[in-house]
């Protein structure tokens, strides 16, 4: 009976958590981005003008795919930079999605399940303009029965932490 083993893994599971040592992703877990507008690849809708620099609005960033096997606390890290210099905030959105063909956040089935916000210190002036560019660092830890996403601003190592619940999205 499928219900029955179920129910036995969920009690083997919280007797005991390492007994699951990998697991399938039910979703496909990203968050929305903008990267640079390239003419052909990108809809002319997406096209985002600021400070004369042109960017593709919209953009999924895939951390894991749907049906993927991901850990038991395995980690999936990006790097990320503001999109303009001086930028005091950042806010990263968690999307999910059923299928593993998603592009943008706006396609067909993708929804918002998590935000995290991280507040950026001013930087000192007198530095050099590349010491100036702000990294920002994301992961997404999985394999447990929640997601536990993080993003640190690697210049000053301040950090925020979200978690998404793994069972119920």
């Amino acid at each position: 009976d499928v219900g029955l083993t179920i129910l036995k893994g969920a009690v083997l599971f919280g007797l005991d958590p390492t007994i699951v040592r990998v697991r399938r992703s039910p979703l496909t877990y990203g968050v929305g981005v903008l990267n640079k507008f390239v003419e052909g690849k990108h809809p002319q809708e997406k096209l985002l003008v600021k400070e004369g620099k042109k960017w593709c609005t919209d953009i999924f960033e895939k951390f894991v795919s749907v049906d993927q096997s991901v850990a038991l606390g395995e980690v999936v890290q990006r790097s990320y930079c503001p999109a303009r210099a001086g930028q005091r905030k950042i806010i990263i959105n968690i999307y999910c999605c059923a299928t593993d063909d998603v592009v943008y956040i706006t396609d067909p089935g993708v929804r918002k399940c998590g935000t995290i916000s991280l507040d950026l210190e001013e930087l000192d002036e007198s530095s050099s303009p590349k010491r100036n560019r702000r990294e920002i660092q994301a992961s997404m830890q999985f394999g447990d029965t929640e997601i536990k996403v993080t993003a640190v601003d690697v210049r000053t190592s301040k950090t925020v932490r979200a978690s998404i619940d793994f069972l119920s999205n």
